[in-house]
């Protein structure tokens, strides 16, 4: 055999299995965001509430009945869902989007809210806010409150519904994501919002309303939730979108969009391709303290939950520990002794309690005691009374 032949034959094998034994890479880069049509737009994690992607986010827009998210959680946390409403005379006739609501006719807040998220009714829109608030004023004042307790710094209501009744009502497209988010946590709202069809009573008549959702995102994209539709003539197309995998759950917006259903979908793609859940936490994991503290023997700081955040892999977390006591003993057994801070860049992303944990104590074995089998051989072997 040719010995050049030989050594280039044994070579290979080797640099093959060179290749084969190298660990793959772990940091991957993540593709860049998708272009959109919309003018604004932005991505949240619903859980975690952190914004992935943002475009125009903190410019103020026009968000149509995009508004009506807010009428939505303002009435399910404020009212009653059997309660029966009367629908008042100002909001029969509501222009634009109507479920054709009868001066006097009767109806429950829970059908009323199906009719608002379902089919963007605005004379469902005043009712409720007539109910709920006393009037439309009454009721804009409650939403600015909500506004401003879940952070929506750059936001604006003068209506329940969205009609462009003046430049006065804005909002931004970060801040309808942090709305969104916010909305979606409360089990009704999810409920409504993902509902594809519904029959409600329509008094006076022999058949009830059905309802057919205009979110065309619950049937062209898979895991589709939510939430709300939107179109003015000046506000032009507008969408808020969530979709669940794998329990995990995201939420987009986007405004003034000629492309929304795509924006939308691409963008959530996006969001679960390149922001996986990452796992920094874990439930009774030991914790050693990073400042000066003392810990009497036996005792241990260990976290009371799990906590995970959505990361890029390129993207590193910092921890930190703060403690409300410097000295920790055995007495504080489960009581609460400080936090495990994290830390993406200097902003804080969250923090898990920390507790006091003792070891169990054990029965300490008597001294030159032996085990089962040297007592055992020692009997065979005839030491029955040093066994």
């Amino acid at each position: 055999m040719n010995i050049r032949k030989y050594l280039s034959g044994v070579l290979v094998v080797f640099l093959f299995i060179q290749m084969a034994l190298m660990p793959a890479a772990v940091v991957k880069a993540s593709a860049a965001p998708p272009s959109l049509s919309a003018e604004g737009a932005a991505l949240i994690d619903v859980e975690s509430g952190r914004i992935l992607y943002s475009k125009n986010g903190t410019k103020k827009m026009r968000i149509a009945s995009l508004t009506k998210t807010m009428t939505a959680i303002v009435a399910i946390e404020m009212g009653k869902l059997d309660a029966q409403i009367t629908v008042p005379p100002q909001a029969v006739g509501v222009e634009g989007s109507s479920i054709y609501l009868k001066n006097g006719e009767k109806l429950t807040l829970e059908e009323l809210l199906y009719g608002l998220m379902l089919r963007s009714g605005n004379d469902a829109a005043v009712t409720i806010a007539t109910h709920i608030g006393g009037s439309v004023p009454g009721f804009t004042y409650l939403m600015n409150e909500k506004a401003a307790m879940i952070g929506m710094e750059h936001t604006n209501f003068t209506n329940p519904h969205g009609l462009d009744d003046s430049n006065q009502h804005y909002s931004t497209p970060e801040d309808m994501a942090k709305l969104s988010a916010y909305a979606l946590h409360n089990p009704v709202f999810r409920q409504i919002v993902s509902t594809k069809v519904k029959d409600i009573s329509w008094e006076g008549e022999q058949w009830d309303r059905r309802l057919l959702n205009k979110n065309k995102m619950l049937h062209l994209y898979n895991g589709a939730d939510g939430v709300k539709t939107g179109y003015t003539k000046l506000a032009k197309r507008c969408l808020a979108s969530s979709a669940t995998r794998d329990g995990r759950q995201l939420a987009t917006i986007t405004l003034n969009a000629s492309d929304d259903w795509n924006d939308s979908a691409k963008l959530m793609d996006w969001g679960f391709a390149n922001y996986p859940l990452q796992e920094l936490v874990k439930k009774g994991q030991e914790v050693k303290p990073d400042t000066p503290v003392t810990l009497e023997a036996g005792t241990h700081l260990v976290t009371t939950n799990d906590f995970q955040y959505p990361l890029q892999t390129t993207e590193t977390i910092h921890k930190r520990v703060v403690m409300g006591e410097s000295i920790v003993t055995s007495k504080m057994n489960g009581q609460l002794a400080g936090f495990l801070q994290l830390y993406l860049k200097e902003k804080m992303i969250g923090q898990v309690p920390l507790l006091v944990s003792v070891d169990t104590p054990t029965l300490a074995a008597p001294q030159g005691s032996r085990s089962m089998w040297q007592q055992f051989w020692g009997i065979v072997s005839g030491g029955l009374w040093s066994a």
